[in-house]
């Protein structure tokens, strides 16, 4: 009787000690990512959620909800119950720009979404058709300055990360830059690569493929560090190019009022996925840094690039279609 009585308390420490959330071990953890399945996001969820379901004793699903510039899948997370069942991998697009680019939004970050972990940055990487001679930035501008034309950028759409690398190199060189919004990075990047537009910011995972494989040439990284995928590529500002530094990271975040108990299970389980050999050596290869963090250090990093990316669109009156 005593060691059953022994084992009893045993096993309700381990599941307080984990949240109690997941000591069923047959219930469904949701993943909710607001584009579309094969994307760069997807593609972060579906890595991490195998080894993170191992870590929280749970089945993950990742499930699509692209849409209504993320709205669909923040919406679904907004209105889920908090209990950490329901998680929302999604960019900084959707957390730190939607909210001050649009004058009405279906959610409200700071009300309806609880931040649990930062998992991944991303280097914005400025890429060109490959056979451009140029082989740095300064030597492109100097080119388009002497054919008379004016350079366009595509990007995956208003007030986009890519739209908004544009806008700081615009300011960075005073040079003629026409920009061009596509709906999503793929129509871009096929136009890059067909010579109807010239140039094209997006993630290093995105891009990493065409670079490699000679289809576009990158001359310049949007960040402080060059990327170890693409040692030979210079940041901009070692171009000499100032404040053009970009980062498109993915965070996770959960409905609002999921108890603090059940966050910090689920951030530490982050943690540990993340530090997994394999999962971090997979998402190291596709160019993206995996970067965990505190709950405290992304609700952080959401309020100084709402600062950050708000002050640009509102300087340069930037509006959605």
């Amino acid at each position: 009787m005593r060691l059953r009585r022994r084992c009893g308390v045993a096993l309700a420490a381990a599941w307080l000690a984990t949240g109690g959330a997941w000591a069923q071990g047959d219930r469904i953890t949701r993943i909710i990512v607001a584009f579309p399945p094969g994307g760069p996001v997807d593609f972060v969820a579906r890595t991490i959620s195998e080894q993170l379901g191992r870590e929280l004793q749970t089945q993950i699903i990742v499930e699509n909800k692209p849409g209504a510039n993320g709205a669909i899948g923040a919406d679904t997370v907004a209105h889920a119950a908090p209990d950490g069942m329901t998680l929302w991998l999604t960019s900084v697009g959707a957390i730190a720009i939607n909210p001050v680019l649009y004058e009405k939004l279906s959610y409200d970050v700071q009300r309806d979404f609880a931040p649990v972990s930062l998992v991944v940055n991303n280097d914005e990487l400025l890429v060109i058709n490959a056979s451009n001679a140029a082989r740095n930035v300064p030597e492109w501008l100097a080119m388009a300055r002497q054919q008379g034309k004016q350079i366009t950028l595509a990007s995956s759409g208003i007030g986009s990360i890519p739209h908004l690398a544009e806008e700081q190199l615009a300011l960075a060189t005073k040079a003629n830059l026409l920009h061009v919004p596509y709906k999503g990075a793929a129509p871009a990047i096929t136009d890059v690569l067909g010579g109807q537009v010239d140039a094209f910011f997006g993630d290093i995972p995105g891009l990493i493929g065409y670079v490699k494989g000679g289809k576009l040439k990158a001359i310049g990284i949007a960040a402080p560090k060059r990327s170890p995928v693409l040692p030979e590529v210079p940041t901009l500002a070692e171009q000499g190019l100032a404040n053009v530094d970009t980062n498109n990271w993915y965070a996770l975040f959960a409905p609002a009022k999921t108890p603090p108990e059940k966050i910090a299970a689920i951030n530490r389980a982050v943690q540990a996925t993340l530090a997994t050999p394999v999962v971090r050596e997979r998402l190291l290869a596709a160019g993206t840094d995996p970067a965990p963090s505190t709950p405290q250090e992304l609700g952080a990093l959401t309020r100084r690039d709402t600062e950050k990316w708000g002050a640009l669109i509102r300087a340069n009156k930037i509006k959605p279609e």
